[in-house]
């Protein structure tokens, strides 16, 4: 295997195809898989929209600063914003 093979910049290596491999051959759970769901976790009752924006460099960049100072998320800074506007 070349060394660009890589899963989240981690580098894939025979021994770990093999171990793979070995647990598919084993057999999975099909229950406890279904279990998990699909998808991102729910934030509420119903399904939240997905809500285009548009942000020059200058703001993004200041909003990842922040997200970056506060351990959030992107989404995470702009709920929080648009809760205190409405507020």
């Amino acid at each position: 295997m070349g060394d660009e093979e890589t899963i989240n910049g981690v580098p894939v290596t025979e021994e770990q195809i093999a171990a793979w491999a070995e647990e598919a051959e084993a057999g999975f759970d099909v229950q406890a898989l279904k279990r998990r769901g699909r998808g991102r976790p729910g934030r509420g009752a119903e399904p939240a929209q997905v809500v285009a924006l548009r942000l020059t460099s200058e703001e993004l960049a200041a909003l990842d600063a922040r997200a970056a100072r506060e351990h959030k998320t992107r989404s995470e800074l702009i709920r929080e914003a648009i809760a205190a506007y409405a507020a």
